[in-house]
């Protein structure tokens, strides 16, 4: 283990410290305070998120990479190093399931100084999981950001660990195509998915329509082989969905983005994904909540009808987060702009995915959609690891878990990010 820095000051004197320890620059691996030898280390003076209430008056104690639980403050011993988080509020790390890149990278840049800028991004805004998000490309550009993805989470860098790939895929409606590259667009029955499913043990979620030729059977065969089939970019009708979901499809990516909607067909209503995602309950449903792709009323008839354990909050963010606004950046052969803190095509037809990272959501879907801050936070944790089967492991602050955890300044700026029980020096 790594010593504290020199800046660290003790708050109280004997064998059992208590640290205001202040972040520092870079994103360098560190543990507490390596002079004591502790193996175990508590977080205490803080607001613990738990999923369903914030606590105070406990601690959080942590020990080999994982969580011990929750304990009163004065019953650890002096074998517990404390580390005090200044009444700050401490949450399990954030899991963004879709999102594509920042910075001017994305992840479909099979480069490791690319990859390496986005993911210290998220570590310092404390994202400590995410699916690494790909826009279509031609099939065998794909296979190479795979099989880079591979390697990468064989032998992972420092940043937020990447739990997998999610494809945008290649098999999606020309007319809900939005701001994807339309000359990417393939038919879910043409074979051209074969080199796509030998990557099934890192594709995590795969985005198709399901009204397409050919779409039923992959959806099968993903759901058969593990991978999360998602309707995104799709005109499918509510039935579509239904018949869809008898055969694995069980999420929705982006709501109200690339969707269909209600119709009619003479005199009878034909109702799209947008309704069948309010509705249905065997579906999670992703909601970019940047406060620019949906107005106020949408995420709130969104959280009213799907409610925090199935809505999801994701950045979708792409290579222009955290650029200022003027940006251009570039996804494939498509070029973008960032304008009025959103990603933007050109021609201002269509939004080009958020430039928001998702620790920038919590206060949106708290402030502006009115939802308690304890769900705001679970939509950005527990509820996405419930989705892709990763709440065994990370997503609540809950004994016998991946010690990931993020301690929040009130303006959800990270004070301090810890992955796996290692402190990630951020700010």
């Amino acid at each position: 283990m790594n010593s504290q820095p020199d800046t660290a000051k003790p708050a109280e004197a004997g064998s059992s410290r208590r640290w205001e320890q202040p972040a520092s620059a870079g994103l360098a691996y560190q543990t507490l305070d390596e002079s004591s030898g502790a193996s175990r280390f508590a977080l205490v003076n803080g607001r613990i998120a738990l999923p369903d209430a914030i606590v105070e008056g406990q601690a959080v104690v942590v020990e080999d990479g994982a969580i011990l639980g929750l304990a009163n403050p004065a019953d650890l011993g002096s074998e517990t190093e404390q580390l005090d988080a200044g009444g700050r509020l401490i949450t399990p790390g954030l899991i963004d399931i879709h999102i594509h890149g920042a910075l001017g990278h994305t992840f479909n840049e099979p480069d490791a100084a690319a990859w390496d800028i986005v993911l210290r991004e998220n570590a310092r805004r404390g994202v400590t999981s995410l699916v690494a998000t790909f826009a279509p490309e031609p099939i065998p550009s794909l296979a190479r950001c795979f099989d880079f993805c591979r390697r990468w989470m064989a032998e992972p860098g420092p940043g937020t660990r990447v739990l997998g790939a999610h494809l945008e895929s290649p098999y999606v409606s020309p007319a809900q195509k939005g701001a994807l590259d339309p000359t990417a667009i393939r038919s879910p029955g043409d074979g051209s998915v074969e080199p796509l499913l030998a990557y099934a043990d890192i594709l995590r979620i795969f985005v198709l329509a399901p009204e397409l030729p050919g779409a039923l059977a992959l959806i099968e065969r993903l759901a058969g082989l593990g991978i999360m089939p998602a309707a995104g970019h799709t005109s499918a009708t509510d039935q579509q969905v239904a018949e869809a979901m008898r055969v694995g499809l069980h999420h929705v990516t982006h709501i109200w983005s690339a969707m269909s909607s209600t119709v009619r067909e003479g005199p009878w209503r034909k109702p799209g994904v947008l309704e069948a995602a309010l509705v249905f309950d065997g579906l999670t449903v992703e909601m970019i909540a940047d406060n620019r792709h949906l107005p106020d009323t949408l995420m709130k008839l969104a959280y009213k009808c799907i409610g925090p354990d199935r809505l999801c909050a994701v950045s979708d963010a792409t290579n222009g987060a955290g650029l200022p606004d003027g940006t251009r950046y570039r996804m494939g052969s498509m070029e973008y702009v960032v304008g009025d803190g959103v990603g933007m095509m050109l021609d201002n037809t269509a939004f080009a995915g958020s430039t928001t990272l998702l620790n920038q959501m919590i206060p949106i879907l708290n402030q502006v959609v009115g939802v308690p801050l304890v769900e705001a936070i679970r939509m950005a944790t527990l509820t996405p690891a419930r989705a892709i089967g990763e709440d065994a492991s990370i997503g609540s602050i809950a004994a016998g878990k991946r010690a990931d955890l993020a301690i929040f300044e009130d303006d959800f700026s990270a004070w301090r990010v810890m992955i796996g029980g290692r402190w990630t020096n951020s700010r």
